[in-house]
């Protein structure tokens, strides 16, 4: 079994604006041209609008879990692209023209690591 979620976070001050472990919101990620577009429900107000403020910002992640695997984690790059928010519709649409996919747990440990203490 496998639990994805979606993480958007601002970049440089890391203030999450969306965690779909905490706050189960509707989402979808779909290839998109050269990239993927990211639709998000988000409800109007304080969380939208301070995530445009940062839109050139941003950091999104989908991290997907398994119970008998490492974690997967792919990073979206977002840099200029489009990030557009209907507050009539609450929906969030973001374009990320590339990502990166790794394990963690193939960066969390080091044979030499104990030899560089002494």
């Amino acid at each position: 079994m496998m639990r994805q979620t979606l993480l958007i976070k601002h970049a440089v001050g890391g203030m999450v604006y969306v965690d779909t472990r905490v706050d189960p919101v509707p989402y979808s990620v779909s290839p998109s041209g050269e990239g993927w577009q990211f639709d998000v429900e988000l409800p109007p107000g304080e969380p939208a609008s301070h995530l445009l403020r940062h839109k050139t910002e941003l950091n999104v992640f989908i991290f997907q879990e398994y119970e008998q695997a490492p974690t997967l984690k792919t990073w979206y790059y977002v840099k200029d692209g489009p990030v557009d928010y209907d507050a009539e519709l609450g929906l969030l649409r973001i374009y990320a023209g590339s990502r990166i996919e790794y394990i963690p747990d193939d960066y969390s440990t080091c044979d030499k690591c104990a030899d560089w203490s002494k």
